[in-house]
């Protein structure tokens, strides 16, 4: 399963992550290679956790597009 993630630099420099298809699945750190490295055990614990209570796994299906602007 791939799951689509969002990097937000803050304004004091660091930067959170979080995931569309996951609500609350979400990571923080100081650069953004702390960030690619965290967010897939914010994945796996996420998903950890849903399969332990038994809830449904939600299926992959947030899209990634880009604009070039002017």
């Amino acid at each position: 399963m791939k799951f689509v993630y969002i990097i937000e630099k803050a304004d004091d420099g660091s930067y959170s992550a979080y995931v569309p298809d996951l609500p609350g699945c979400t990571t923080c750190a100081d650069t953004v290679d702390e960030i690619r490295r965290s967010i897939k055990d914010a994945v796996d614990s996420y998903l950890d956790s849903l399969r332990e209570h038994q809830e449904p796994i939600p299926t992959p299906s947030s899209v990634v597009e880009t604009v070039e602007a002017a």
